[in-house]
């Protein structure tokens, strides 16, 4: 009965880092997901409308998105908008009332590649 406790608790010692692993891997992809979706409805509304988005919200608003999806924080709320800039490559579809070009990660967290999941653009 020993040995046999044993051996599963060797499987287990194993088992748990890998599964953590793996969960963090999912959450990861899920947020590559998100960014890649939000920047993309965030180019088509301004291709679009010929005016960025003000705000996330003005997606769902105008139905390009069901809901805002979230972060990998768990919440919707901690995603982060770079405004619109003008410079010798790009001007604002409105240079009066600029909205926002891009969205990433609010969170300062450390990936598995070791940089913060704020420095990931999609």
């Amino acid at each position: 009965m020993l040995v046999v406790i044993t051996i599963i608790m060797i499987l287990l010692a194993i088992a748990i880092p890998n599964y953590s692993r793996n969960v963090q891997l999912s959450r990861e992809a899920k947020l590559h997901q998100n960014l890649a979706t939000l920047n993309k409805v965030i180019q088509e509304y301004s291709l679009d409308k010929k005016k960025a988005p003000g705000t996330l919200d003005d997606l769902v608003t105008a139905g390009y998105l069901k809901f805002i999806p979230d972060d990998i924080t768990g919440s919707p709320s901690t995603w982060v908008t770079e405004p619109e800039v003008q410079d010798e490559n790009n001007t604002p579809w409105d240079p009066n009332n600029p909205g926002i070009c891009c969205v990433h990660s609010g969170s300062e967290e450390s990936s598995l590649e070791g940089g913060p999941y704020s420095s990931w653009t999609h």
